[in-house]
Protein backbone atom coordinates (compact mmCIF):
# COMPACT_ATOMS: atom_id res chain seq x y z
CA UNK A 1 0.00 0.00 0.00
CA UNK A 2 1.18 3.65 -1.01
CA UNK A 3 0.77 5.86 1.76
CA UNK A 4 -0.04 9.27 -0.18
CA UNK A 5 -0.38 12.61 1.88
CA UNK A 6 -2.45 14.27 -1.08
CA UNK A 7 -5.71 11.01 -1.03
CA UNK A 8 -5.34 11.63 3.17
CA UNK A 9 -5.13 8.06 3.84
CA UNK A 10 -5.24 7.54 7.64
CA UNK A 11 -3.45 4.88 9.63
CA UNK A 12 -5.61 2.64 11.99
CA UNK A 13 -3.64 3.36 15.51
CA UNK A 14 -5.33 0.95 16.93
CA UNK A 15 -3.99 -1.79 15.47
CA UNK A 16 -0.28 -2.64 16.85
CA UNK A 17 2.15 -4.63 14.50
CA UNK A 18 3.98 -7.47 16.08
CA UNK A 19 7.61 -8.62 15.76
CA UNK A 20 6.39 -12.37 15.09
CA UNK A 21 4.44 -10.84 11.34
CA UNK A 22 7.36 -9.00 10.20
CA UNK A 23 9.29 -11.28 7.72
CA UNK A 24 12.93 -10.41 5.47
CA UNK A 25 11.83 -8.64 2.32
CA UNK A 26 8.76 -7.38 3.58
CA UNK A 27 8.32 -3.77 2.55
CA UNK A 28 6.87 -1.31 4.08
CA UNK A 29 4.46 1.14 2.74
CA UNK A 30 5.59 4.02 0.47
CA UNK A 31 5.25 7.44 2.05
CA UNK A 32 4.21 9.79 -0.86
CA UNK A 33 5.03 13.23 -0.31
CA UNK A 34 4.59 16.22 -2.72
CA UNK A 35 7.44 18.92 -1.85
CA UNK A 36 5.34 22.52 -2.49
CA UNK A 37 6.23 25.65 -1.26
CA UNK A 38 3.62 25.91 1.38
CA UNK A 39 5.02 22.41 2.71
CA UNK A 40 8.73 24.25 2.73
CA UNK A 41 7.24 27.04 4.68
CA UNK A 42 5.82 25.00 7.61
CA UNK A 43 8.84 22.90 7.44
CA UNK A 44 11.34 26.30 7.97
CA UNK A 45 8.51 27.58 10.54
CA UNK A 46 8.49 24.16 12.52
CA UNK A 47 12.08 23.72 12.39
CA UNK A 48 13.26 26.97 13.14
CA UNK A 49 15.71 26.76 10.00
CA UNK A 50 15.35 30.05 8.23
CA UNK A 51 18.03 29.88 5.59
CA UNK A 52 16.30 31.03 2.78
CA UNK A 53 17.45 28.21 0.69
CA UNK A 54 14.99 26.76 1.82
CA UNK A 55 12.19 28.80 1.04
CA UNK A 56 12.98 31.52 -1.70
CA UNK A 57 13.99 30.49 -5.14
CA UNK A 58 16.24 33.50 -5.50
CA UNK A 59 18.11 32.60 -2.81
CA UNK A 60 18.44 29.11 -4.25
CA UNK A 61 19.17 30.27 -7.73
CA UNK A 62 22.08 32.75 -5.76
CA UNK A 63 23.57 29.36 -4.15
CA UNK A 64 23.77 27.57 -7.89
CA UNK A 65 20.79 25.40 -7.02
CA UNK A 66 17.51 24.97 -9.60
CA UNK A 67 14.84 26.12 -6.92
CA UNK A 68 13.98 26.19 -3.09
CA UNK A 69 14.39 22.56 -1.75
CA UNK A 70 13.57 20.47 1.44
CA UNK A 71 15.90 20.35 4.23
CA UNK A 72 17.32 17.68 6.19
CA UNK A 73 15.52 18.06 9.53
CA UNK A 74 12.17 17.91 7.08
CA UNK A 75 13.71 14.99 5.02
CA UNK A 76 14.67 12.96 7.85
CA UNK A 77 11.09 13.17 9.41
CA UNK A 78 9.42 11.67 5.93
CA UNK A 79 11.72 8.45 7.19
CA UNK A 80 10.83 8.90 10.94
CA UNK A 81 7.03 8.45 9.54
CA UNK A 82 7.19 5.40 7.15
CA UNK A 83 9.22 4.04 10.24
CA UNK A 84 6.57 5.15 12.92
CA UNK A 85 3.58 3.36 10.37
CA UNK A 86 5.18 0.14 10.04
CA UNK A 87 6.19 -0.21 13.54
CA UNK A 88 3.07 1.29 15.17
CA UNK A 89 2.50 3.17 18.07
CA UNK A 90 4.37 0.78 20.76
CA UNK A 91 7.17 0.53 18.63
CA UNK A 92 10.27 2.17 18.72
CA UNK A 93 13.19 3.77 16.19
CA UNK A 94 16.16 2.88 17.80
CA UNK A 95 19.00 3.79 15.26
CA UNK A 96 18.88 5.50 11.66
CA UNK A 97 22.20 5.45 9.77
CA UNK A 98 22.97 6.00 6.19
CA UNK A 99 20.86 9.45 5.80
CA UNK A 100 23.08 10.90 3.37
CA UNK A 101 21.43 13.39 0.92
CA UNK A 102 22.47 12.59 -2.73
CA UNK A 103 20.28 15.47 -4.26
CA UNK A 104 18.46 18.00 -3.96
CA UNK A 105 14.36 17.52 -3.28
CA UNK A 106 13.19 20.78 -5.20
CA UNK A 107 9.81 22.46 -4.59
CA UNK A 108 7.43 21.12 -7.04
CA UNK A 109 8.74 17.51 -7.08
CA UNK A 110 7.67 14.11 -5.67
CA UNK A 111 9.38 12.44 -2.73
CA UNK A 112 8.60 8.12 -2.09
CA UNK A 113 10.02 6.98 0.93
CA UNK A 114 10.64 3.32 0.80
CA UNK A 115 12.28 0.51 2.68
CA UNK A 116 12.41 -3.51 2.66
CA UNK A 117 13.14 -5.89 6.21
CA UNK A 118 16.63 -7.17 5.85
CA UNK A 119 16.63 -8.55 9.53
CA UNK A 120 14.69 -9.93 11.95
CA UNK A 121 16.10 -11.17 15.31
CA UNK A 122 15.00 -11.24 19.48
CA UNK A 123 17.94 -9.75 21.86
CA UNK A 124 17.73 -9.74 25.18
CA UNK A 125 13.83 -10.20 24.95
CA UNK A 126 12.89 -7.99 22.33
CA UNK A 127 11.81 -7.95 19.21
CA UNK A 128 14.41 -5.94 16.69
CA UNK A 129 13.79 -5.52 13.15
CA UNK A 130 17.14 -3.67 10.88
CA UNK A 131 15.19 -1.99 7.62
CA UNK A 132 16.67 -0.55 4.50
CA UNK A 133 15.47 3.05 3.85
CA UNK A 134 15.51 5.40 0.85
CA UNK A 135 13.96 8.28 -0.71
CA UNK A 136 13.22 8.36 -4.13
CA UNK A 137 12.67 11.58 -6.82
CA UNK A 138 11.52 10.89 -9.61
CA UNK A 139 12.25 7.49 -9.52
CA UNK A 140 16.24 8.15 -8.85
CA UNK A 141 17.36 7.54 -5.51
CA UNK A 142 17.92 11.23 -3.87
CA UNK A 143 18.19 9.96 0.18
CA UNK A 144 20.19 6.76 1.31
CA UNK A 145 19.83 4.07 1.44
CA UNK A 146 20.60 3.81 5.20
CA UNK A 147 20.06 1.02 7.59
CA UNK A 148 17.75 1.70 10.50
CA UNK A 149 16.79 -0.37 13.29
CA UNK A 150 13.28 -0.34 15.50
CA UNK A 151 12.06 -2.69 18.45
CA UNK A 152 8.67 -4.25 18.10
CA UNK A 153 6.15 -5.81 20.92
CA UNK A 154 6.11 -9.31 20.48
CA UNK A 155 2.90 -11.33 20.63
CA UNK A 156 3.35 -11.85 24.28
CA UNK A 157 3.66 -8.19 25.48
CA UNK A 158 0.67 -7.07 22.72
Amino acid sequence: MTYDVTKNVKVDWSIQPIFEDVVVGQELNDVIIPISVYRLICAVAATRDFNAIHHNTEVARANGVDDMYAMTTFLLGTWERALREFIGAKGRINKIEGFRMRSFNLVGSTVAVRGRVIETRVEDGVGRVDIEMWTENDGKPSIGPGRCTVTMPLRSEA
